[in-house]
């Protein structure tokens, strides 16, 4: 059967095809360790399962929701933005969605046309360039610079939508507030509408978070901010978040979201509201700082590779460019050598890096994931890189 054009030459979000290569060989029998994605070991948060159970328990039976997102939900993260991100949103203006990915796709779906111009910086979320090739947009890429200045926005160029995440994935940057306002004064100054996911707005070990969307007139700036409870509170598997947006922007991701997958599960939206009412997983970042900073210590014995401690996120961004620019290799090596998935750099635009989520497992398994790598790379001649090596 012909495959239609607009989707025939698409292929699968590199992240999920190397989960599911490691998924694969555990099926096989292999004892494979994946750090390719970030599946938190922690539970959800008591008070999720408790909501959830209290509307199991309530014996009334499950409605369909409003596309939108129930009501009450949509109140409670009302709150939430007033509260702890300084955005004055209307229930109205929050859409409840399948996870972060469905509020990204139809904001960006809404927001464009075939061929306008959109800005990624690289390294990026796989999803950010895979959705915006699909809808047929142009894609500016540019290098995340170490400071967000006036003069790097200004180099982008005309573009419609910026899309960018604050903190980052994957190298864990946080924002400062005079980054922020340095964005917020780009969009003001050219027209340009801005995409910014937060999805890891708790997940912050140095510096604090600020919401692009509280400095300015984000309604009508054509601001769209993203949240999602996958990372923040342990629910990968629950694929709930929500987009907070201007009204008119708001109806039409409903209008599109409707034929598509209706409103999200309504026990996902009730264990959304609950994650959201929680604020900072205290206990579950206590842990993942133990757990960063163990292995952070335990790469530099390699002198092969360059492993900053990132300031927040579940992800670790190595350099293994004494080794080897060739990271799409490395990481294929190291699968089949080691049983150890990892994400090559070129997966996320940039070659020569390598993306460790280091949340999953028991932090035995963590650490023995660490040395085959380190192991591996030994074996590769890290140990002795050279001059003009690769």
């Amino acid at each position: 059967m012909k495959i239609s054009d607009r989707i025939a030459h698409s292929r699968p979000l590199a992240t999920t095809a190397m989960h599911g290569r490691a998924d694969a060989l555990r099926l096989a029998g292999e004892q494979v360790i994946d750090f390719s994605i970030a599946i938190s070991h922690f539970p959800a948060p008591p008070a999720v399962l408790d909501a959830v159970l209290a509307a199991v328990e309530d014996q009334r039976a499950m409605p369909y929701a409003d596309v939108i997102g129930v009501p009450e939900v949509r109140s409670s993260l009302a709150a939430k933005l007033r509260q702890e991100n300084g955005i004055d949103a209307t229930a109205d203006e929050i859409i409840v969605t399948n996870g972060a990915k469905q509020a990204y796709y139809q904001a960006l779906y809404a927001m464009t046309d075939p061929g306008d111009r959109v800005a990624v910086f690289r390294p990026y979320w796989p999803a950010y360039l895979a959705t915006a090739q699909l809808l047929g947009l142009e894609v500016v890429l540019a290098d995340l610079p170490d400071t967000l200045t006036p003069e790097s926005l200004d180099a982008l160029g005309p573009v419609k939508v910026l899309v960018i995440n604050n903190p980052h994935n994957p190298t864990g940057k946080v924002y400062t507030r005079a980054e922020v306002e340095h964005l917020r004064d780009w969009s003001l100054r050219t027209g340009g509408h801005v995409i910014i996911d937060e999805s890891y707005e708790h997940l912050i070990f140095e510096g604090s978070h600020v919401s692009l969307a509280s400095l300015c007139d984000w309604r009508e700036a054509g601001v769209v901010t993203l949240f999602s409870a996958s990372q923040s509170y342990a629910m990968m598997g629950w694929r709930v978040g929500f987009a907070v947006a201007p009204g008119n922007l708001v109806q039409a991701m409903q209008n599109l979201q409707g034929p598509v997958t209706a409103a999200a599960p309504y026990l996902s939206q009730i264990a959304g509201a609950a994650a959201f009412a929680t604020g900072t997983p205290h206990a579950l970042m206590r842990d993942y700082r133990a757990r960063r900073d163990a292995v952070v210590r335990r790469f530099a014995e390699a002198p092969w590779m360059n492993m900053p401690a990132p300031a927040s996120g579940p992800y670790l961004w190595g350099d293994v460019r004494a080794l080897t620019r060739d990271t799409l290799a490395f990481a294929d090596a190291l699968l089949e050598q080691e049983k150890v998935a990892v994400m090559p750099g070129e997966a996320l635009g940039v070659p020569g890096f390598i993306r460790l989520g280091y949340i999953s497992d028991d932090e035995a398994t963590l650490l023995e994931g660490v040395d085959r790598i380190i192991a591996f790379g030994d074996r590769a001649g890290g140990r002795h890189p050279g001059p003009g090596s690769r």
